[in-house]
């Protein structure tokens, strides 16, 4: 990790947020089926409702770990009834589908290089690049994405950066050029900068 922050330290907007915040102390899960359906259910909800709903879920599913036998004989009403919505209750048990059927096989991704994890994980309805990234990021342990469809990494660049507006991918490709290949760790301080404020 101490290349890494040498590294990005040669960014002095990244090196003050990264004397502010402290740490790098990113948490990683397991890359399998329950982490990929927790990031939907994390998808569009503040932490603390999506923590409340995946926890219902897991207790649904007698609170061992989340399969995709097991979400599938789970009926949809009952997963509405736990809070998921009606679409995330079908991207996952679409997911579970694909898993069963091993069109997705999460043994597989590992081997895959960062594009074939994305094109992998898309084909499921529901799983979109952003999605495919933060798997990469927090499953897989990438050191090198750059989500730039996530809300939070383009609101901390419009901050530090001092721009007028929130930047589009192909400024924050630029403005990110200088950190690969430790785009994920700069992407993590970024997130942090704005818990920090």
């Amino acid at each position: 990790m101490r290349t890494a922050l040498q590294h990005l330290k040669k960014d002095p907007v990244l090196a003050a947020i990264i004397r502010r915040t402290g740490p790098f102390t990113m948490e990683y899960r397991e890359p399998v089926f329950e982490t990929l359906v927790r990031s939907i259910v994390y998808q569009q909800l503040s932490g603390r409702v999506a923590s409340v709903i995946f926890g219902r879920l897991r207790d649904a599913l007698g609170g061992g770990p989340v399969t995709p036998e097991g979400i599938l004989k789970l009926r949809p009403e009952r997963m509405r009834r736990l809070g998921l919505s009606g679409q995330k209750t079908l991207y996952i048990r679409e997911l579970a589908k694909h898993t069963k059927k091993g069109r997705v096989a999460f043994e597989n991704l590992p081997e895959l290089d960062d594009a074939g994890v994305v094109e992998h994980l898309t084909q499921v309805k529901g799983i979109g690049v952003w999605t495919a990234q933060m798997f990469l990021m927090f499953a897989l342990r990438r050191p090198d994405v750059l989500p730039v469809a996530d809300l939070g990494i383009r609101t901390a660049m419009q901050k530090a950066w001092n721009l007028s507006e929130l930047p589009k991918p192909p400024e924050m490709e630029r403005i990110a050029a200088a950190w690969r290949p430790w785009a994920s760790v700069a992407s993590w301080y970024l997130w942090r900068s704005l818990d920090s404020e």
